[in-house]
C-alpha cells in the first residue's frame, strides 16, 4: 500500500501548499456576499461555511469519482499517483477560481462569468455545450443511482421492462423536481447534512477497511502484471493518455464542477470562506477518488470481481460487502446512491438558473419556476428512457458525459486566464493554462480518435490535439493581453 499512501500525502499536502497559494492569488477580502447584497430567500441565501462545504461537496461528487477511478485503476498504480497530482494543480484550482470569481462579480452563473471573460462567440457555444452537459448529467444521475438502489439494495432485476426499475428512477426524479423549485435552504439545505453523514461513512469506512482487511495493492515498483490482472498490459494497450484522463474524470478535473461552485456562491458568507468551500472539497473527492480506485484493486487481485470495466458498478457492491459486511456494506451503497443523487438536483437548479438567468425569465414565485423545470424534466426523461430502453444507449450516454464533463472545463480555464489578464495577475496565468493546455490536448485527441467521434487513427489524433492544445494557448495569451491593454 505504499504507492496509495504516497499518492495521499501529495494530495493532503499538496492541497495544503498549493491552495493557500490560491487563495493567495486571488485575493478574498471582507466585502459583502451577494448573500447579503442579493438575500431573496430563494437562491442568494447566507448559510452557514460547514453547511456550503457539505453542499458543494455533495453536488460535485457523483458517480464520477467512484466509477471512474474503479475503471481507470486497470491502468495500474501509477492512477494513485496521477490523481492527486491532478487534483491539485487542476481540478481543485477548477472549482476554487470558478467559485470566487462568480462570488466576486455578484454570485452570477457560469454562463454569464463565460460571457464577460470572453466573446459572444464562445459564450453561444458555451451556452448549447453546458446545457446538454447538464441535461446527461441529469439522465446519468437518475440512471445509476436508480439501477445500483434496484440491483444492489433492494435485490430487483433493474430491467428496462420491470416496473420497480420505473418507479425508483420515479422516486429520483419527484426529489429532483422538488430539490430545483423549493428555495436551496429548505430542501438541499435541511437535507444535506443527512446526506452529508451516510457519504463520510461509505467513504471512511471503505479506506478503514482497505488497511483492516489488508486489502493488496500493486506497487509502481512491482510488476504490474499479476496472476489475476495484468495491469500493465492494459497500460500498454489502451492509450493511458488520453483514455485515463477522460475516464477517471472528476476525481481529477470536471468541467460540471464550475457550474455547481456558482450556486454556492450565491450563498458564501465571505469570502475567506472560499478556501474551504471550493478548493478542499475538490480534495475530498480525489479522496473518495482514491479510495475507491484502491478498493476496486483489492478485490480484482483477491480474485472477488472481474477487473472489467464493464462491471464497474457491481464492483462497488463487492468492495462495500467485502469491507464492511452485510449491514455496513449496504450502509455504504447508499453513500454511493447518495453521490449522484445529491449532483442531479443541483445540476438540474443551476440549468434552471442558468436558462432563466440567460431569457431573463423570473423565477421569484413557485408556479414560474415549476414551468421552466417542467421542460427541463421532460428533456432528461426522453434522455433517460432512450438510454434505458437500448441495449447500447447506457454506453453512448457515458462516453459523450464523461468526454463532455472535461471538455467544460475548457471554457472555465479560459474565464480563469482572462479573468487574471483583466485584474493584473497576468504572472499567474500558468495555473489555468497548463491544466487548460493538457485537457485541449485529451479532450481533443479522444474525441478525434473515438468512435463516438471522428474515429482518427491514433497517429493522427495526436497531431490534432497537439495542434488544439497550442492554438487553445495562443489565442488566450493572445485575447488576454488585449483585453488587459483594455481595461487599462
Amino acid at each position: 500500500m505504499i504507492t496509495f499512501i504516497i499518492g495521499l500525502v501529495i494530495l493532503f499536502v499538496g492541497a495544503a501548499l498549493y491552495g493557500r497559494f490560491c487563495e493567495k492569488v486571488f485575493g478574498p477580502d471582507d466585502r459583502k456576499t451577494p448573500a447579503y447584497t442579493k438575500q431573496d430567500g430563494i437562491d442568494y441565501v447566507p448559510m452557514k461555511k460547514w453547511k456550503n462545504s457539505l453542499i458543494n461537496l455533495l453536488n460535485i461528487a457523483g458517480t464520477g469519482p467512484i466509477l471512474g477511478p474503479i475503471q481507470g485503476i486497470l491502468f495500474g498504480p501509477i492512477a494513485f499517483i496521477t490523481i492527486p497530482i491532478g487534483n491539485i494543480i487542476g481540478g481543485a484550482m477548477h472549482d476554487y477560481f470558478s467559485g470566487m470569481i462568480c462570488l466576486r462579480d455578484g454570485g452570477t452563473q457560469m454562463p454569464d462569468m463565460i460571457r464577460k471573460y470572453s466573446n459572444k462567440g464562445v459564450y453561444g457555444v458555451y451556452q448549447v455545450f453546458c446545457s446538454l452537459l447538464l441535461l446527461l448529467v441529469g439522465a446519468v444521475f437518475v440512471y445509476t443511482p436508480g439501477d445500483i438502489a434496484a440491483t444492489q439494495v433492494f435485490g430487483f432485476d433493474g430491467a428496462a421492462t420491470s416496473v420497480s426499475t420505473w418507479v425508483i428512477y420515479g422516486v429520483i426524479f419527484a426529489y429532483y423536481l422538488i430539490a430545483t423549485v423549493f428555495p436551496i435552504d429548505a430542501i438541499i439545505g435541511r437535507i444535506y447534512p443527512v446526506f452529508g453523514a451516510v457519504l463520510l461513512f461509505s467513504a471512511i469506512g471503505v479506506f478503514i477497511g482497505l488497511f483492516v482487511q489488508g486489502y493488496p495493492l500493486v506497487e509502481l515498483w512491482d510488476n504490474w502484471n499479476g496472476p489475476l490482472v495484468a495491469y500493465g498490459d492494459y497500460f500498454g494497450e489502451n492509450h493511458f493518455i488520453p483514455v485515463f484522463f477522460i475516464t477517471v474524470a472528476c476525481g481529477i478535473l470536471s468541467g460540471f464542477h464550475s457550474t455547481q461552485t456558482a450556486i454556492i456562491s450565491r450563498t458564501v458568507k465571505s469570502e475567506k470562506e472560499g478556501r474551504m468551500t471550493f478548493y478542499n472539497m475538490m480534495i475530498v473527492e480525489g479522496f473518495i477518488a482514491m479510495v475507491w480506485a484502491a478498493g476496486a484493486m483489492g478485490v480484482y487481485n483477491l480474485g472477488l470481481q472481474s477487473a472489467d470495466p464493464a462491471l464497474a458498478t457491481a464492483t462497488i457492491g463487492v468492495v462495500c460487502k467485502n469491507l464492511l459486511g452485510s449491514v455496513g456494506g449496504i450502509i455504504a451503497l447508499v453513500g454511493v446512491i447518495v453521490l449522484p443523487i445529491t449532483s442531479g438536483d443541483t445540476a438540474l437548479r443551476s440549468l434552471r438558473l442558468a436558462i432563466a438567468d440567460t431569457f431573463r425569465i423570473d423565477q421569484t414565485s413557485t408556479k414560474k419556476r415549476l414551468a421552466l423545470s417542467a421542460v427541463i424534466f421532460s428533456l432528461v426523461a426522453a434522455i433517460l428512457v432512450f438510454a434505458k430502453m437500448n441495449a447500447n444507449g447506457f454506453n453512448v450516454l457515458w462516453r459523450y458525459f464523461a468526454w463532455s464533463n472535461q471538455a467544460l472545463s475548457l471554457f472555465a480555464f479560459l474565464a480563469i486566464s482572462i479573468w487574471m489578464f483583466e485584474h493584473k495577475k497576468e504572472k499567474f496565468v500558468w495555473m489555468p493554462l497548463i491544466p487548460g493546455a493538457w485537457y485541449a490536448f485529451v479532450t481533443i485527441t479522444y474525441i478525434a480518435n473515438a468512435k463516438i467521434g471522428f474515429n482518427i487513427p491514433w497517429t493522427g489524433a495526436y497531431i490534432v490535439g497537439v495542434c488544439a492544445a497550442v492554438a487553445y494557448v495562443g489565442v488566450i495569451l493572445w485575447y488576454g493581453k488585449n483585453r488587459a491593454a483594455a481595461v487599462k
